[in-house]
């Protein structure tokens, strides 16, 4: 299994997989691939790492900036996560993940947010966090791990992307 940054060939699988991923997802609305394709197009695409096995691109993860409270504060929104359907819970999402939030790191973030399941996310240390808040969801679904700063207080917004897919 190989974690590496997205290159323009990736990006008709990347596109593939994604919508595959979140096809029969109960909360997509099937916007998961256009929201990557207008983060890449604003300059807003952070983070973007597939995974490979095989020589074959089976997986991707995005992160971008976030805002806390109309602020930019140093953190990053980590998603859309998708792992082709066939390889999902051979750990290619744990990968991801993991590769995310190091790179994350490296770059000097202070840390990042995620939208999603409690049970999986908190394996890497993400929990809920009083006083960070995101509207919508239920609370334990919205999830912030630091990397390097305290955990910033407010409403938390992701980019424009995420409501114009």
């Amino acid at each position: 299994m190989l974690i590496r940054q997205e290159l323009q060939r990736d990006l008709p699988d990347i596109a593939r997989i994604v919508e595959r991923a979140f096809r029969d997802h109960p909360y997509s609305m099937g916007t998961e691939a256009r929201i990557i394709s207008r983060l890449r197009a604003s300059g807003a695409l952070t983070v973007s790492l597939v995974v490979e096995i095989d020589n074959r691109t089976c997986g991707h993860i995005a992160a971008s900036p976030v805002q806390v409270d109309g602020r930019n504060v140093n953190w990053f929104g980590i998603g859309p996560v998708a792992v082709e359907p066939t390889q999902q819970g051979m750990g290619c999402g744990s990968a991801l993940i993991r590769g995310c939030i190091a790179t994350l790191g490296q770059r000097g973030a202070g840390g990042c947010v995620v939208l999603g399941e409690p049970a999986f996310y908190g394996r890497f240390g993400f929990k809920p966090t009083a006083g960070l808040t995101y509207p919508g969801p239920p609370a334990d679904h919205f999830m912030a791990l630091p990397l390097g700063s305290p955990v910033p207080q407010g409403l938390v917004t992701y980019h424009a992307a995420f409501s114009q897919a």
